[in-house]
């Protein structure tokens, strides 16, 4: 049975206590309070909604804006963070990724699309280059591959 007033309720909390914190002049909320904040806070509200209500609907979003925070908190507090497009495809992946495993039946496919989109991202431009020269001769078909496959996932049967 899903419980409807954990979202509001950690929403609430979360937000006082960022509220609560910038009264204080504490060294590290200067850095820490600030808008990827703000998607942290929603973020956790949704996946204790998912976990502690029973509702698998909102891990996806929940994942995805803790993702997303996370991200951007660390690009500013570390320099050895990623400031690569795939580190968005990778998000978004693992947040299908943790809804398939919570519903068992939703977002495998994309999860799998997206974390290899991402894994190829990672890879330095010379291994790209390399992997890529196996596929020269679909350089002017590849687009007419990908219109197939999403004709194939819109009109199959089910």
């Amino acid at each position: 049975m899903k419980k409807q007033g954990i979202f509001p309720g950690i929403l609430f909390i979360g937000v006082g206590l960022y509220f609560l914190l910038q009264q204080f002049d504490f060294p590290f909320t200067k850095q820490l309070l600030t808008w990827p904040s703000i998607l942290l806070i929603i973020g956790i509200a949704f996946l204790f909604q998912s976990y502690l209500g029973h509702d698998s609907g909102t891990i996806f979003p929940g994942f995805l804006l803790v993702g997303l925070g996370v991200h951007f908190h660390a690009m500013v507090l570390f320099s050895f963070w990623p400031h690569h497009w795939a580190m968005f495809t990778l998000i978004v992946g693992v947040a299908f990724l943790l809804l398939y495993l919570r519903t068992k039946r939703d977002g495998l496919v994309p999860a799998i699309i997206l974390l290899t989109i991402s894994g190829f991202g990672f890879f330095p431009s010379d291994v790209m280059d390399w992997f890529m020269s196996f596929f020269d001769f679909f350089e002017g078909f590849w687009p007419l591959l990908l219109i197939a496959i999403g004709l194939f996932l819109i009109f199959r049967r089910k």
